[in-house]
């Protein structure tokens, strides 16, 4: 069992910067990949980012590729997502999840987490 907790959400204007973390705790954080999703009102949970257990391996959904930055810190349990330049549209409720290493499907599908966390709001005001 994966406990997460993310943080770091708030309201910011365009063109602004936030930086989410998600604290682990429980199993070894560094058995899991993890990735960052969001939810906007009325959507599905779309993917963002996500990261391999050793950090060595990065994925960016196309609308957020040069603009966010996934990073972990495994001595810490800590997954980050720096994110610069927000538009109004990247408005939403974060989530990380937890992906086993063992499991050798897509970061980029929400089907391949296991752990999630209750989410962080960002809104980004024109």
């Amino acid at each position: 069992q994966v406990q997460l907790v993310e943080s770091g959400g708030g309201l910011v204007q365009a063109g602004g910067s936030l930086r989410l973390s998600c604290a682990a705790s429980g199993r070894t954080f560094s058995y899991y990949g993890m990735g960052w999703f969001r939810q906007a009102p009325g959507k599905e949970r779309e993917f963002v980012a996500a990261i391999r257990w050793s950090g060595g391996n990065t994925y960016y959904s196309d609308s957020v590729k040069g603009r966010f930055t996934i990073s972990r810190d495994n001595a810490k349990n800590t997954v980050y997502l720096q994110m610069n330049s927000l538009k109004p549209e990247n408005t939403a409720v974060y989530y990380c999840g937890a992906k086993p290493s063992g499991n050798s499907g897509s970061y980029y599908s929400v089907d391949n987490y296991i752990y999630w966390g209750q989410g962080t709001q960002v809104t980004v005001s024109s």
